[in-house]
C-alpha cells in the first residue's frame, strides 16, 4: 500500500515538496531528495509566522483542494491507510507468528509420530478408514503449514525492502527494524491527517453549500425580473384596430 497507493505517494511528495520550499534559504536542505519518516509526526507542530495554521492543516488543504475531485463530498475517499489498521499492525511481532508457526511444526510432527505407532500396533483389519483419514489430514495439515511458513517468510522480506525504501533504521538495541518501530510513526501520522482532513473537508462541504445558495438565490432573482410586453405598432395592428 505504501509503496503502491498514488495517494500515499502524493501525500508525501507535498510534505517534501513544501519542506524543500520552506528551506529553500537553506543550500544543505533546502534540495532534499528525501526525509526520514520520523518527521511526520512532527508536521503538526510546524505553525505559520501567523501562527493561524500548521504545516499538516496547510498540506491537507492543498491536497483535498488540488488533487482530489471529490473533496468536500461523501464520496472523498481517505487518502491514507486507517489509523485503526496502522495501529493494529504496530502492535504485531514477527517472533510471535515464527513461535507459533514452530509450536504448530513441532505439534504436527508429534502428531504424525503417534498416528505411526497406532499403525504398526494396529491389525490390517482395524487400519481402515483410520489409516486413509489420518493420511489425509496429516498431508493437508503440512502442506497448509508450510504455506504459512513460506507467506511469513515472503512478509518479512517484503517489510526489511519497505523499510530500506523507506530507510528506517532499527532502534537502539534492536537488531532489525521492528513492526512496531515503523507502524506506529505511520499511526501518529495517519491520525493527525485524518483529524484535520475531516475538518478540511467540512469547511468544503460547508462552501459548496453556500455557493450552490448564492447561485440558486440569483436564479430566483433573475427570473423574478418583470418584462414589460410591447405594443403593437406598424399598419397591421392599426387595420385590426379598425376593425
Amino acid at each position: 500500500t505504501f509503496q503502491s497507493s498514488s495517494s500515499v505517494l502524493r501525500v508525501l511528495g507535498l510534505v517534501l515538496a513544501f519542506g524543500n520550499f520552506m528551506n529553500g534559504g537553506n543550500r544543505s536542505r533546502g534540495q532534499a531528495d528525501g526525509f526520514t519518516l520520523d518527521i511526520l509526526p512532527k508536521l503538526k507542530d510546524v505553525k505559520s509566522s501567523d501562527n493561524s495554521q500548521s504545516l499538516l492543516c496547510y498540506i491537507v488543504a492543498y491536497y483535498l483542494r488540488h488533487f482530489d475531485e471529490d473533496a468536500g463530498k461523501e464520496t472523498c475517499v481517505y487518502p491514507l491507510p486507517e489509523p485503526q489498521d496502522l495501529f493494529q499492525a504496530s502492535q504485531m511481532k514477527f517472533e510471535d507468528f515464527q513461535r507459533d508457526l514452530r509450536k504448530l511444526r513441532k505439534d504436527l510432527n508429534a502428531c504424525s509420530a503417534e498416528t505411526e505407532k497406532v499403525f504398526k500396533l494396529s491389525s490390517e483389519d482395524n487400519l481402515q478408514p483410520f489409516k486413509d483419514n489420518m493420511d489425509t489430514f496429516l498431508s493437508q495439515a503440512k502442506t497448509e503449514l508450510e504455506t504459512q511458513e513460506k507467506q511469513l517468510a515472503d512478509i518479512q522480506k517484503l517489510f526489511f525492502e519497505l523499510t530500506v525504501s523507506f530507510s528506517v533504521k532499527p532502534k537502539a538495541g534492536e537488531k532489525e527494524v521492528g513492526l512496531n518501530t515503523f507502524f506506529s510513526v505511520w499511526h501518529e501520522f495517519s491520525t493527525d491527517f485524518k483529524e484535520q482532513w475531516k475538518k478540511q473537508n467540512k469547511l468544503m462541504l460547508q462552501e459548496r453549500v453556500k455557493k450552490a445558495e448564492e447561485c440558486f438565490k440569483q436564479a430566483r432573482e433573475k427570473a423574478s425580473y418583470s418584462v414589460k410586453p410591447k405594443h403593437a405598432s406598424g399598419i397591421k395592428a392599426k387595420l385590426g384596430q379598425k376593425i
